[in-house]
């Protein structure tokens, strides 16, 4: 026995309450992840198929444990199917917050400030301004650590200086491009009606349509900055990290921008789990 102690019959190592402690982090990181999803439930579950089958094992019940035993000798097969889009995620998450993600090795170096040295907020807080007094529906995105192309790619590629009469124009109801997200990288608009992830978190009031969702889904997977103009109330709102900010004035807007696109883009692995957990500042 080394650096632990004996209870009873039980030999404890300090090295096993560090495992255990470690295991516990993981399965409560992992239920955040997933609180307010189907997956939810799922994961229960699985949990439960487990835990039954590790006392009836222990119990020596031969039939049920061989039973039981079949469906956990599958699991890991069947977690990866059942949880495809958790697990991309976490490994987005990882790799986004991830000390050798690309560029990661110069962030601690060099300002991360490549989209916001090329950035002018008052074209896009002007327009965003403008759509929300018309009740013209708007989904802006602000592209930060990378530019986002697999999303870009799902659009029509603009490459356009950004300007306010441009994205009043891109959403106008009677565009073509006014269905779906403008993206904006490096200053420039780099494409318009782009389809975006929609979030599948359940705890989103029901008056939160498809722009909001979307909004949220993108940054839940991304650390991307998403503004969001209602088209029925005309509300703005801003979503980051996997929280959604909503009914923002235009005073509000344009600090809260200012903030987080000017904000260090790395940040710890435990904040951007947390991050998922989403807040709706509903005034």
């Amino acid at each position: 026995m080394i650096l632990g102690l004996t209870i009873g019959f039980l030999e404890l190592r300090w090295i096993d309450v560090i495992d255990v402690l470690l295991v516990a982090y993981i399965v409560y990181q992992i239920y955040k992840l997933i609180r307010g999803s189907v997956a939810l439930k799922i994961f229960i579950g699985i949990i439960s198929i487990y835990v039954i089958y590790q006392i009836v094992n222990s119990l020596g019940m031969e039939m049920m444990s061989g039973l039981l035993g079949q469906f956990v000798g599958v699991g890991g097969l069947a977690a990866l199917i059942l949880f495809q889009q958790e697990i991309r995620k976490i490994l987005l998450l990882i790799g986004k917050s991830s000390f050798i993600s690309e560029e990661g090795l110069f962030r601690n170096i060099f300002s991360s400030s490549a989209n916001r040295d090329h950035l002018q907020l008052m074209p896009v807080i002007d327009a965003a301004k403008a759509l929300s007094q018309s009740h013209s529906g708007a989904l802006i995105v602000f592209a930060r650590s990378t530019e986002l192309k697999f999303y870009a790619e799902t659009g029509d590629s603009l490459d356009a200086v950004l300007s306010k009469r441009l994205l009043q124009t891109i959403f106008v109801k009677t565009s073509p491009l006014h269905d779906g997200a403008v993206i904006i990288s490096k200053g420039r608009i780099k494409a318009a009606r782009c389809i975006l992830p929609v979030s599948e978190n359940q705890d989103l009031p029901p008056n939160f349509g498809l722009r909001h969702r979307s909004a949220l889904g993108l940054s839940e997977m991304t650390d991307a900055v998403v503004l969001v103009v209602s088209e029925e109330t005309g509300q703005m709102s801003i979503a980051h990290d996997g929280i959604l900010e909503h009914n923002l004035n235009i005073n509000d807007l344009k600090e809260k921008l200012t903030v987080m696109l000017s904000a260090p883009l790395l940040r710890p692995f435990e904040e951007e789990i947390s991050g998922t957990e989403m807040l709706v500042n509903a005034q």
